[in-house]
């Protein structure tokens, strides 16, 4: 099976590349057709999708999936919709004194295949998205969902066979090592959405064909409430941040760092801001589970871990359910006085657990996220403007989000990436177009030119000219 699959996943990359070459420069409409196909299949088959990742989850909330991937995937096509013209336009670079009355120019071409590696927290927006950025582009894609959310992935391949030709635009369906296959073809730019361990993998097998890759992974993104943030506003922010698809977003918030002596009564603001968004869990089709028993179990050795090693835990549970019995919810989690060395303050969380970290000045607050690997985004709640910019230039983060969670993944005006351990490279409106575009420099002689005269045989000529052209530059 593993076998016939690989052949097939040749077949269907070979089928890409020789359509590639019959269209190598698709034009305006065409390119303006494929996104409008794009943004039929996500408009008409809303409810299907909805339904089948609620499916994957065991209980996944349908306003979060119409809100965190439909609306998100179908603002970014109407944006490249409204843009295309602009962004494929030739554009005109400025030239050198010594090189007038030449001329440059700026084409973005195509790239050829691109693959896309998409993770199973949001199956449809992390696989649609760069594929819009992909086919804006002019390019063929292949997409290789996760295996995580098997009834999700039968479906995209369903929808992406009626939309488009098997040329235009693919799916991949298969375990993680069709998914090692899938990284190993000689794409011409490979796009990979997951963890950062998985990340390291995947750029390798991408050297060995000298594949550029853009890789967006997570990490341990802070939260930082300076003593002039507006609490309140804060911790409703953080909790909805926190918990939106439990926890189970790449730019959640994963730790939070507050005022030292406040740790306490900011805990007892979350409890309660947290039992306000979710009076019960278990039944409540606003919460979402956890994806697999083993990211559940994984979670709860990370609480009992902590517990163990004597952390304060307050498990956030408003009608006292019994949860991870017959279900996989888990009930919100704040951790306080964690050791550095648990898992939970080393490891990004990827769930409804939230440690709080007390500091003391500003500095030693950025020394604690600098001595970390850099995040995947940074999140700073005040109004101290001394304060706000120190944070902001002296700490690494992909992005960042002042006095609210995550809102900077939407901005399709501003690339989304990530830096360091939390990845390389960014898309999202023209950013993602550039990514899968070649920027390719071109320059227009003039026949006024006079580089022939600094062509041999050299003599007095040449040195007249070469000492114009070093007093002009």
């Amino acid at each position: 099976m593993l076998q016939t699959r690989q052949n097939a996943l040749g077949v269907r990359f070979e089928a890409q590349c020789r359509a590639f070459e019959k269209e190598p420069f698709p034009t305006l409409d065409a390119r303006r057709d494929r996104l409008k196909r794009l943004l039929l299949l996500t408009e008409k088959h809303a409810a299907e999708i909805c339904a089948a990742i609620d499916s994957d989850f065991s209980a996944r909330s349908a306003q979060e999936t119409r809100l965190a991937e439909l609306f998100v995937v179908r603002a970014g096509i109407r944006h490249a919709l409204s843009h295309l013209g602009a962004w494929m336009r030739e554009r005109g670079v400025a030239t050198s004194l010594p090189f007038l009355p030449g001329r440059n120019r700026l084409l973005p071409q195509p790239l050829g295949v691109v693959g896309i590696v998409s993770p199973w927290n949001y199956p449809f927006q992390l696989a649609i998205a760069p594929a819009t950025a992909a086919l804006a582009a002019g390019n063929r894609v292949l997409i290789k969902p996760s295996e995580l959310t098997p009834k999700f992935s039968d479906l995209l391949a369903s929808l992406v066979e009626k939309y488009f030709a098997a040329d235009e635009v693919n799916v991949m369906v298969g375990d993680a090592e069709v998914g090692k296959a899938f990284v190993s073809l000689p794409f011409d730019h490979l796009l990979f959405t997951g963890s950062t361990a998985v990340g390291r993998q995947v750029a390798l097998a991408a050297a060995a064909n000298l594949t550029p890759v853009t890789l967006e992974l997570g990490g341990k993104s802070p939260a930082i409430f300076d003593p002039s943030c507006d609490l309140d506003a804060a911790v409703a922010s953080v909790a909805y941040g926190k918990l939106l698809n439990a926890g189970q977003t790449c730019i959640a918030p994963d730790y939070l760092m507050v005022p030292q002596g406040q740790g306490a009564a900011i805990a007892a603001k979350f409890a309660t801001a947290m039992a306000k968004l979710y009076p019960s869990l278990g039944d409540n089709p606003d919460y979402t589970a956890i994806v697999s028993e083993r990211h559940h179990r994984r979670l709860a050795d990370m609480v009992a871990e902590a517990r163990d090693s004597g952390a304060d835990i307050t498990e956030v549970n408003p009608a006292n359910e019994t949860l991870g019995v017959s279900d996989r919810k888990m009930a919100p989690v704040l951790v306080r006085n964690a050791a550095e060395n648990l898992r939970l303050m080393r490891e990004e969380i990827f769930g409804p657990v939230l440690p709080i970290v007390e500091y003391g000045t500003v500095d030693e607050a950025i020394g604690h996220v600098n001595r970390g690997e850099r995040p995947l985004a940074l999140y700073w709640f005040g109004s101290d403007r001394a304060n706000h910019q120190k944070v902001m230039r002296e700490t690494v983060a992909g992005g960042v989000t002042v006095n609210d969670c995550m809102m900077h993944l939407v901005q399709e005006r501003q690339p989304f990436g990530g830096v360091g351990d939390s990845g390389m490279g960014a898309y999202h409106g023209e950013w993602g177009f550039r990514t899968f575009s070649k920027e390719k420099p071109i320059f227009i002689q003039s026949k006024l030119s006079a580089g022939a005269l600094l062509r041999p045989p050299y003599g007095k000529t040449f040195e007249r000219i070469f000492r114009l052209l070093n007093l002009i530059t």
